[in-house]
């Protein structure tokens, strides 16, 4: 059974969002939140599989409320998606650079989100390609000289190459298929890659190659 927590401060958005995941039966929602402060609170209380957290909240943020998700190390098996009205690129970068495994528009259609939390139950991130790319063009694409990231000289040559293209939107099949070796390979190397960067998902992965210069997109015109 994956559990949920959800953090909206919209009563109306957290019954939608209730009846549409516990009519699952693989899925249930333990606990409501309806600020920030209550959502760190009600995660540390009921160590859910998965928190839906909404961007604006009174007392705390959305993003900064994931930070302290993310960053108590009691909550590591705690996965928090983005809920957002709009596809803000921001929101985005700064949930994901605060620990979110993914993201979802608020009008994403029911199915999807249910597979979302599948998803990210299961350890991975949801960073669909188009979005990765839209990242990779509004943020790292601006100019401006990364931070020497000592990190970097921790992973090998194909390590670094298999966590660029995990922040280009790859999947492990096709990062295989690039890197002509098998998937269970491809698998092995972002997974060592993870180990070494402490990073908690996939998600983190793309961040890291965005602050490291990893990645370098052509600068928009």
């Amino acid at each position: 059974m994956i559990t949920v927590l959800l953090a909206d401060d919209q009563p109306l958005i957290r019954m939608g969002l209730r009846a549409l995941l516990d009519s699952e039966p693989d899925i249930e929602v333990v606990g409501e939140a309806a600020d920030g402060g209550q959502a760190v609170e009600r995660a540390a209380e009921l160590l859910p599989d998965v928190v839906l957290m909404d961007v604006r909240m009174p007392v705390l943020d959305g993003i900064e409320a994931t930070r302290r998700i993310a960053g108590d190390p009691r909550l590591d098996t705690v996965r928090v998606v983005i809920l957002t009205m709009f596809e803000l690129d921001e929101y985005v970068f700064r949930g994901l650079r605060a620990g979110a495994s993914g993201f979802l528009v608020k009008d994403t259609d029911p199915a999807q989100l249910l597979q979302a939390v599948r998803v990210v139950a299961a350890g991975d991130s949801l960073l669909s390609p188009s979005v990765t790319r839209r990242l990779i063009t509004e943020y790292a694409g601006r100019t401006y000289d990364p931070p020497p990231t000592p990190e970097l000289d921790v992973l090998t040559d194909r390590e670094r190459e298999v966590v660029a293209l995990v922040a280009a939107g790859l999947s492990n099949q096709e990062i295989a298929e690039r890197m002509v070796v098998s998937p269970a390979t491809a698998k092995t190397h972002v997974s060592r890659a993870m180990t070494k960067l402490a990073a908690r998902d996939r998600a983190q992965l793309v961040v890291f190659a965005f602050e490291s210069g990893l990645v370098r997109p052509r600068p928009r015109h």
